[in-house]
Order: structure tokens, then sequence, then C-alpha cells
């Protein structure tokens, strides 16, 4: 409590764009089941496909005695491998091991979560034989790093920078996070732009700079594991984003758990059989349920089968469109809540939304579409841009405009965000004074102005929070620091100025000034902790150029392996074909790739130096053999 209310406060607002970068960059959609990269490439926007051809990539890492997997290859390998594979590491980025979210979604989860250092979240796994490790931040970095290699296949060059996404209602500790995420990843991220305001740009770029009018658009953004809603008016080339709402913690992932429950238990009704302890079963339910939601979109109902669910057991149901709605309609009413909530912060009638736009996966949900439609009086939604995409979309013409890459029309985007939470600092009995208020457009700067609360204080605790709750300690501290120094003086004689400053990617430097003498002190909110530190950062981006050598190694251990078999298989193949070959070239051949086939099997984890030193030796059997055969 270092302070009273002032009798005065003054304010200033500033909203500058951020300056260009450099070199190629690309924009990444960070999502919490899967992601997307895109660049602008030709004077448009790519979205850039995978090694497997699909436009999004699961975002899954798995750790094996052997080896790191990322992408499509750690989801197959998940249902003999679960509890080393993980997922959902955007749900606990930025957060503790204590909050209640952590603690409900860790029942879905075959990995093991495990409290680390000031009670942060670390994912514990088994890799070579031995449990490592991983906080958020890690496992989000090797997703980013997988991103990165697929846009640098593409493109046929190196990348260094990006724009990578964020849930518009992400608090400033998983922005900082997504930071950390992007620095152990080796990328320079030019900016973090709120997932909604990407969509809104994909949107404007089509749209918007068809026509002078300005237009009013709700962009309702449901993912895998985020819920975001925004208003944003759209003119022109300008995107200004109006208001913000949003759940970090609601999605389609949410809706998953509710079939797996639902179907648990009755598996469970049926044959007396519990699997929520078994893993692999639980997995393999989690898939069916995903499959059908998805084909809830198209059907009204949908099978659910699953073979040997568990000793020997089939599992054989439906699922209809009304009980899936029923078993969701609560979180459809939580989202509907926050539209209604955001429309009312843009100081909106719903009349006043002109287009109501649909992205990420779970907002094909017939029930959800069909609610928008009903609250905007019969309004249809928009389903003219990709829902999957339209993120990346946005984030790679921004980072197009931010370095110099994209046309004239993608240099004219102006754009103007907001912050999703209020901002200030502890005052006399507990309180929150409120600096800057939510939806306020950044970036920004604010001075307030506050005096000492007791006589001869010569030192005042700064007390950073952000929420909208009145009392301090109902909010989410950021950070604090003391400005001392001060002069000896009557309770109230003595004025500290505070300053928020917030950038373009939505994080803080707060600052305390006694403009009298002069005396300042300052802190940029990026280690409470929550949070990685630099020598964490730094740790972590040594460990991960560490597995990308092992990976590295890896995929040439695999190709050396493939070469000999491929030259083995071929020429024994060869041999046998050969109509003129003497009986004691076959067997000596024959003998040759016994002795390889035995060789492999009992060399499975041989290295490089070895797979070249068998292919010598194969060849100086097969060459010779080969050579009476031409």
């Amino acid at each position: 409590m270092p302070f009273s209310p002032s009798v005065s406060r003054s304010a200033k607002l500033e909203a500058l764009m951020a300056g260009e970068g450099e070199g190629r960059s690309i924009g990444i959609d960070l999502g919490t089941s899967y992601s997307c990269v895109a660049a602008w490439k030709r004077d448009h926007v790519e979205i850039i496909p995978n090694e497997q051809g699909n436009r999004t990539t699961p975002s899954h890492v798995a750790f094996s005695d052997s080896h790191r997997l990322i992408g499509d290859a750690a989801n197959t390998q998940f249902a003999y491998n679960p509890f080393n594979t993980v997922f959902d590491a955007k749900r606990l980025i930025g957060c503790k091991f204590s909050d209640p979210t952590v603690q409900s979604d860790m029942n879905y989860w075959p990995f093991k979560v495990i409290p680390g250092t000031d009670n942060k979240p670390m994912i514990a796994v088994t890799y070579k034989g031995e449990e490592k490790q991983f906080s958020p931040e890690e496992i989000s970095s090797m997703v980013l790093i997988k991103m990165k290699d697929i846009a640098e296949a593409y493109l046929g060059s190196t990348v260094k920078n990006a724009v990578v996404t964020v849930p518009a209602y992400f608090n400033d500790s998983q922005r900082q996070a997504t930071m950390a995420a992007g620095a152990i990843a080796g990328l320079n991220i030019l900016r973090i732009i709120n997932e909604p305001t990407a969509a809104a740009i994909a949107y404007g770029l089509d749209n918007g700079v068809t026509s002078s009018e300005p237009k009013n658009v709700l962009i309702f953004d449901l993912g895998g594991g985020t819920f975001d809603v925004s208003v944003a008016t759209i003119e022109a080339y300008d995107i200004v984003v109006k208001a913000i709402a949003g759940d970090t913690h609601l999605g389609g992932q949410d809706m998953d758990n509710r079939m797996v429950d639902h179907f648990s238990k009755e598996f469970e009704k049926k044959t007396g059989k519990d699997i929520s302890g078994n893993a692999k079963a639980m997995r393999r339910l989690r898939n069916a349920c995903e499959r059908a939601k998805r084909g809830l979109s198209s059907a009204f109902e949908t099978p659910i089968e699953i073979e040997s669910l568990i000793d020997g057991i089939d599992m054989f149901s439906t699922i209809s469109r009304v009980t899936f709605d029923d078993l969701n309609m609560d979180l459809f009413n939580k989202c509907m809540e926050l539209v209604e909530k955001c429309v009312s912060d843009a100081k909106m009638e719903k009349s006043s939304v002109d287009e109501v736009l649909l992205v990420g996966g779970s907002s094909r949900i017939p029930k959800l579409q069909e609610m928008l439609k009903e609250f905007f009086d019969g309004k249809e939604v928009r389903k003219t841009i990709n829902p999957d995409e339209a993120v990346a979309y946005g984030a790679a013409v921004l980072a197009a405009k931010l370095s110099g890459e994209g046309n004239e029309k993608v240099q004219k985007l102006i754009l103007f965000e907001v912050t999703p939470l209020s901002l200030g600092v502890e005052i006399m009995g507990h309180l929150m004074s409120v600096c800057i208020p939510r939806n306020t457009p950044i970036p920004t700067r604010r001075v307030c102005t506050y005096r000492t609360l007791y006589d001869n204080q010569t030192a005042a605790g700064i007390l950073v929070y952000e929420g909208e709750r009145s009392k301090s300690k109902d909010n989410n501290l950021l950070g604090e620091f003391t400005l001392k120094g001060l002069p000896a003086a009557p309770r109230g004689d003595v004025e500290v100025k505070v300053c928020f400053e917030i950038d373009e990617n939505g994080i803080l430097n707060v600052s305390a000034e006694h403009i009298q003498t002069g005396i300042k002190d300052n802190i940029t909110i990026t280690n409470d902790k929550a949070r990685l530190s630099n020598k964490e950062i730094e740790r972590m981006i040594r460990d991960a150029t560490k597995y990308k050598e092992e990976d590295e190694a890896f995929r040439e251990k695999v190709k050396a392996r493939s070469n000999l078999e491929d030259y083995a298989y071929k020429m024994r193949n060869s041999i046998r074909g050969a109509a003129k070959i003497t009986a004691k070239d076959k067997k000596k051949m024959e003998d040759a790739f016994d002795s390889f086939k035995k060789w492999l099997e009992s060399n499975k984890h041989a290295e490089v130096a070895h797979y070249i030193n068998k292919m010598n030796e194969l060849e100086t059997v097969f060459n010779p053999i080969i050579a009476t055969m031409n």
C-alpha cells in the first residue's frame, strides 16, 4: 500500500506503428492443437504445406529412446507412445502449476506435468532412456522450429524473422512466455499479434480495401484450446480493434473432454471396465471423439467405433448432434456471453455489426453458428475465409509489411490493437488503481500521479497488477519494484508519477519518478516467478541447438541405413535375376545377404560410420559378381 489516491491524474496516449523488421519473414499461427505457417511470395500470401502436404501441422512433440519427433510424425506414433507425446503446451504457457485450469486439464493428459521452481508447470518425459523436464515454452519452441523448417524448405532460403499470433486474451505473462519460445527457437519475433486481429487483416486485405465505407466486423475465433472475440472497424487500409473478450481455456479440446467423459462412463456402464487409467485406451477414445465432433459439423449423427478398446472389448456407439450440443451447451452459452460483452465494450449496438467472421476449427459447429445468427437477429455468419488458415494469413501480411516485402496495398495497412486487461498499481486499502483501462488502443503511454501514504515516507513500493477486480489481491501481480530516496515530508506532500508504456507486442514497461528530485526506477514486466529468466532462456537456446543437431544426426543415420538396405536388396535382386550366374557366385551373394540381414537385426542403433563400413563390405562381395554379368 505505497500510495493514497491523488486528487489529480494526467494521461497521455500515443499510438505509433512499429518500425520495419529485417530480412525474410513468415507468419506463424501457433495453435493449441494445430499450427500453420504462411509467407509473402509472388505478390501474395501463400499458406505453406508441410512435408506431408498438409497445410496445418499438429502441435505435438514426441520423445523416444532414439529421437524426437514434431508435428505429423509425433501425432502418428501417439497411440503406442502416449506418455512421451506432448500436446496442448499452449494451455500451460505462462500459467502456474496450481492454477485450477491446469489441474483440471491434467486429468486428460497422458504425459506427466509436475511442479517446478516457483510453481511453474514442467512437462516430464523419458527421452533416450532418461527423464527430462521441459517448460511449456520449450515445447512451444520446438513447434516453432518445425514451422520455421517447413517454411525454409518451401521458400528455399533461411528464415529468421516471424510474426507469431497469440489469443487476444493472453495476459502479459503468456505473451512474454510466447516471446521466450520464439527466442529459444532462434526466431527474431517481429511482432506478437492477437489471433482475431490477424484474421481481421486477412479479411480486410480482400474486403476492406475495396471500399471506403467503414465496416464493423465481429471476429469469432474458437480454436482447439482458446476462444477470442473481437470487434474491429475496417475502413480502406485502416483496421482498428475496438474491443476484445475471451477465455484462454475454452475451445474444441474442452468439447472433446466432455465427449470422452460421456463415452468412458457409457463404456463402463455397459462392460464394467473403467478405462480412465489406461492412457492408450483414453487416447484412442479421444481420437474417435475428435473425429465424431468434426463429423457432426455436416451430419446429424455419427458412429464411435473402436476395436479392442481394452482387454479385447470393442466399443460401438453413436452420438447425435443434439446429444453433442447438450453436452456442451454451457460452453456455447459462455461463448455467447463473451460475444455480448465484446459488443457492449465496443460501445455498439449489435445491429451496428456489419459482418460476423468465423475463425478457428471449432467455429464450424452448427449450433454455435445458429446461436450467432439468432443473437445478431438473423444475420448470416461469414464463411468466405478458411477458418484454419486465416490467422496465419494475416500474420504473414503483417510480417511482409514489417519487413518491407509486401506490395503497396500491404504497406498501406494500418493496424491498431487494444490491451485485453486493465493495468494499474496497488494503493491504500489494497485497492487497484487502474492507469490503463482494458480495450485501450496500443501502443500506448499513460502517466498516473500518486501521493505518499505516510509521514516521512522515503520509499514507495510499486506493485503492478492486471485485471478487472477492485481488490488488488484478486488480480494478477505482474511485478514490483521500489522507488527509494524520496524526501522526508508530511503524508501526501510528495508526488510520484508512475508511467505505464505498452509496446506493439502488448509488453508492458512501468517506471516511477519523483519529479522534484529526478529520482527514477523502472521495471519491464518480463520475469515474475512463473516466467523464464534470461539465463534460463539462454540455456534453453543451447538445448534447442543440441536437440536440433541430434535430430539431424538421427535423420543422417536413418538415411545411411536406408541407403545400405536399398543397395543390398537391389544387388541381391539383380544377381538372383541374372541369366548368367555361377552357382558359386549365387551362394556367395546369398551368404553375404543373409549375414547382412543378421547384422542389421543385431545393430539397430548403429551409427552412420557403421552403415558406411557395412556398405563397403557388401560392395567388395557384390561388385565383382555384378561385373561378371556385364
